[in-house]
């Protein structure tokens, strides 16, 4: 049997070893498929900051000229790993955003292929960028117009690659909080009654 003063110290030692990059470690559990939990799909537009209009997936066409309840507008996001990678799917037309190997973003059928994986990135200004998770620094991007950009030609601190989630008109989303409920069993103490 293991002491615990042994794996206390085995545990000092990793910890507190200098140059320990913890950063790495979770990258790498974000980049990991995570096979084993149950996928949960949200539904919302993606809102763009520059073209003022809803991403649309029409399938293989990508656009971001969809007006606020638009059917084409609706995306269906799934997770893809523990962290914050996500598969992103038209509702309507059962296409998946993807960004093949020149940066273009077009509709797939399948989305079996990694060109669909897509890292969900929470910005200081609270806008959400989407950046492929094959083609590092890439980031699906649109111009005023709403015509896509290709990846290359994307940065982080761009306005083209900011966008908004927002759900659909009349699907609000559930702020309920969370209510802990406790099941007690109370027993009475039964007083034996005092002669008199």
């Amino acid at each position: 049997m293991v002491s615990a003063t042994c794996v206390y110290t085995t545990f000092l030692q990793v910890f507190g070893a200098d140059g320990v990059n913890f950063s790495m470690h979770v990258e790498n559990q974000t980049r990991a498929r995570d096979a084993m939990s149950r996928r949960q799909p949200r539904v919302y537009q993606l809102y763009s900051r520059t073209s003022c209009k809803h991403v649309q997936v029409l399938g293989r066409k990508i656009s971001a000229r969809g007006e606020d309840g638009d059917i084409f507008a609706q995306l269906v996001v799934e997770a893809d790993t523990f962290g914050s990678q996500v598969r992103i799917r038209g509702k309507e037309t059962n296409y998946y955003l993807c960004m093949n190997r020149r940066g273009k973003l077009v509709g797939k059928a399948s989305n079996r292929s990694q060109d669909c994986v897509f890292v969900e990135m929470v910005l200081e200004n609270n806008y959400t960028a989407l950046m492929s998770a094959r083609y590092n620094g890439w980031y699906v991007g649109f111009t005023k117009r709403g015509r896509p950009r290709r990846g290359p030609h994307t940065l982080l601190n761009q306005q083209d690659v900011h966008f908004m989630k927002r759900s659909p008109p009349g699907e609000q989303p559930d702020h309920t909080p969370f209510r802990f409920t406790t099941v007690s069993k109370r027993s009475k103490r039964v007083r034996a009654a005092r002669p008199r």
